[in-house]
Order: structure tokens, then C-alpha cells, then sequence
């Protein structure tokens, strides 16, 4: 029995069992849901003459990798019309009504049949794959009918499959790209150890993505009355771990400063938590009103799609999830050079990694940590200003990567 084919039977058998559990699980729920949608959604939007390049994504964080690219695919090909698949319900749920697409919809399982289906129906004249996504059977049939495919942002570790002795058949898999845009040295190296010499670093298309958000109008008028000339702590996708801290050193600063806490979940409960801990003047974003803002201490966002602007106002960013859940994105207010502290759990985030060894991402472990950190960063200004020069340097230093791939499209297309 192949190894091919023992896969197939796995992925059928994975897909009966999640249909199972999404009687049980609302997010399975939607993952085998949304699927049904796919094949409608593509026959409706897509014409047999249609000219199209298809990219997939995981979830979130890997469309804001895509989403430079997309940009400029759209500009560059406008003829071509641009098919994106979502891998997880926590990216396509969020993102399906997107315009960088003109198509989006979820990745059908990676079985014969939903993959010759697929690629039927969209016939691409390019495949995208995003960072980590390799899926044996769509990269044999896109292989087999000479679609150019190519992954990009990708990032390599000596802990995947590919590089064990028992990886032989992923490892199959991830040579049937054409090219490889990774992020780093190390990435490279790893694909050369197997024999893989068609890559070339070209970083991470994500700083391209924030680089711009200098370019746009980030000002926000509650911003403007909040702050006020004040020193301002944007602490942004905060989880319980990190409100702790952040609320403990609110409720005792003696310094003159402003704070922002825009928590991960905004569900009513936990915003309701956190305002009732906080012993200082807080409002909520929702209940802003004709509040006088310049008596309040601390604003509570909870709302999604402000905090890129909020940061533009801190002198000071925390960026949360580095003690338990996962760090979230410290790009963004990265772009704004301004110190970034984080909690001590950021290993896998490259940016991060390199960003504590430059000086600019500061990790705290405990309360006593980040009070003692925090209160050098305030009465020192000037440490503010130089750490911050090194979060906006490793942007303008990185970024490209996009025109890198763009380049190597055009000659496909």
C-alpha cells in the first residue's frame, strides 16, 4: 500500500469524523459548513473563459502575509480575476467579504476528488500558498497539470516533518513547488539539506503590509482628546495573563499617564471584568458619548478594527499573548518606532526573536518586571525615542519581499 494512498484514506476518514464533531462543536461547525458553500460560490462567480490565479491561506495572520501580494496582482493583472482560500474558520469567517479577492471561500479537503473539482473549477494560472500550507494531493494535481505554484513567506525549522528521517513522503510534497520565498538564511539552508535549491530569501511579506500603514490617515478624533499631549500605553490583543499585569501597574502608577487596553476578546462579560478592576477613570469605546476624555485614565476598545490606528498614538505599545495563547502581531506598532514590550513566550515569532536581540522588544516575565520597566521607560525619554528608532529601522531595513515575488510572477503570467 502506498503511502499516497494510505493519506487519501486518512483524509476521508478525518473528514467523516469532523462531520461528526461539528454536531457537537460550533467552530467545527463551521469549518465543515462552510465547505459545502465552495463549489456553489465558484460556479456562480467564476466563468469557464475566466483567467484566474488562486492563493490559500491558513488563517488571519497568513492573509496579512498574502494580502501585499493580492494588492498587487490586483493593480498589475486586473484582467485576472483572484480566487483566496481560507484553511481555518477563524480567518474565513472574518475575512469572506473581503474586496482583495474576488472570490473567497474555504479550502476543500485535500482528497482526490474535492481537489480535481477544485482545480476544475477555477483552472488557475497561478498557485499561491502562504508560510506553512502543503497539501499533498493539491500539489500533485497542480503538478501534474503544469500550474506554476509557489510558496511564499515561507519559514523552515529542524522540528518539521520534512527534515526527519521518517518525512520522505511530505517531503515529496514540498518539492513539487516551483519556487520558495522564505523568510530567512536558516529556511534556505533547511531546504538545501534536501536537496531543494530553487528558493531565495525575500523576508516577510507582513513588513511590506505595515509599511504602509505609515502611508494612510491613522488619526482618530477620540484619540486626539484622549491623549492629549500625554505619555500614552497602547496595550493591544491583551489576554487575562496580561490584563493582570497591566491593570495591577494602572491601578498603582503615580506618573501622569494615559492608557489604552484593546483586550482580544471583547465579549461584554470580560469587558465588564476588566472595567471593574480598574480603579482609575475608565470609559469604554462604545460609551464614549461627549465624555470629557481629558479626566479619564484609561480607554477600553472594545471594538475590533481600530488598534492599528490606536498605536499610532502610544509612546509605549504591550502587545499580548506572550504568556500563554501566543504572541500576536508586534509588526504594527513596530512600524510606528516605539518600544514594544511583550510577554516571555515568543519563541516561533521570528520578528520577535529578532527584534528582542536588537533591543527594541522588551520581554517581561512578572509584575515586578514590567513596573520596573515601565517606570525607566517614562522617566527616560530619550530611551523611549532610541528603542523605538530600532523597531522602525528593522521594518524600513526588511521590507520588499513582495516586489521580490511580483517579480518572479511576472514572469509566469
Amino acid at each position: 500500500m502506498s503511502l499516497r494512498f494510505l493519506y487519501n484514506i486518512l483524509i476521508n476518514v478525518a473528514w467523516f469524523g469532523l462531520k461528526v464533531i461539528a454536531l457537537f462543536n460550533a467552530k467545527i461547525k463551521l469549518f465543515v459548513q462552510g465547505r459545502k458553500r465552495t463549489f456553489p460560490l465558484l460556479e456562480e462567480k467564476l466563468n469557464k473563459g475566466d483567467k484566474t490565479i488562486w492563493m490559500h491561506v491558513a488563517s488571519l495572520g497568513e492573509f496579512e502575509q498574502g494580502l501585499p501580494i493580492l494588492e498587487r496582482l490586483r493593480s498589475k493583472y486586473p484582467e485576472h480575476k483572484l480566487v483566496l482560500s481560507f484553511f481555518s474558520p477563524s480567518g474565513y469567517e472574518v475575512k469572506k467579504d473581503t474586496s482583495a479577492a474576488d472570490v473567497v471561500v474555504y479550502l476543500p479537503m485535500d482528497s482526490n476528488a474535492k481537489v480535481k473539482r477544485f482545480l476544475d473549477l477555477i483552472n488557475p494560472k497561478l498557485a499561491i500558498f502562504v508560510k506553512y500550507e502543503v497539501w499533498p494531493n493539491y500539489l500533485y494535481h497542480l503538478k501534474k497539470r503544469n500550474i506554476p505554484t509557489i510558496l511564499v513567506s515561507a519559514i523552515f525549522s529542524e522540528r518539521q516533518i520534512y527534515f526527519k528521517s521518517f518525512g520522505g513522503f511530505m517531503r515529496k510534497s514540498l518539492r513539487k513547488f516551483d519556487h520558495y520565498f522564505v523568510q530567512d538564511d536558516k529556511s534556505k539552508k533547511l531546504l538545501e539539506s534536501i536537496g531543494i535549491k530553487n528558493s531565495s530569501i525575500g523576508g516577510d511579506t507582513r513588513l511590506d503590509r505595515v509599511s504602509e500603514i505609515l502611508k494612510r490617515n491613522n488619526q482618530l478624533d477620540f484619540m486626539d482628546r484622549f491623549k492629549n499631549n500625554q505619555l500614552c500605553l497602547v496595550a493591544g490583543s491583551t489576554w487575562p495573563e496580561d490584563e493582570k499585569i497591566l491593570i495591577n501597574y494602572i491601578n498603582t502608577a503615580t506618573e501622569k499617564v494615559k492608557f489604552v487596553i484593546a483586550p482580544h476578546e471583547i465579549k461584554s462579560a470580560h469587558i465588564d471584568k476588566i472595567a471593574s478592576a480598574l480603579e482609575k477613570p475608565a470609559v469604554r469605546y462604545s460609551e464614549l458619548g461627549n465624555q470629557n476624555l481629558m479626566e479619564i485614565d484609561v480607554l477600553i476598545v472594545d471594538t475590533i478594527g481600530l488598534l492599528t490606528k490606536i498605536y499610532s498614538y502610544a509612546n509605549v505599545a504591550y502587545v499580548g499573548g506572550g504568556f500563554a495563547t501566543g504572541l500576536h502581531n508586534t509588526m504594527e506598532p513596530a512600524v510606528f518606532g516605539i518600544p514594544i514590550i511583550i510577554g516571555p513566550q515568543f519563541g516561533g515569532f521570528k520578528e520577535a526573536e529578532d527584534l528582542v536581540n536588537e533591543g527594541g522588544i522588551i520581554p517581561i516575565s512578572s509584575q515586578d518586571s514590567f513596573d520596573n520597566l515601565m517606570n525607566d521607560l517614562l522617566n527616560k525619554p530619550i530611551s523611549i525615542k532610541n528603542i523605538g528608532a530600532i523597531n522602525a529601522n528593522y521594518i524600513n531595513v526588511n521590507k520588499g519581499a513582495s516586489e521580490l515575488i511580483m517579480k518572479y510572477i511576472s514572469k509566469i503570467l
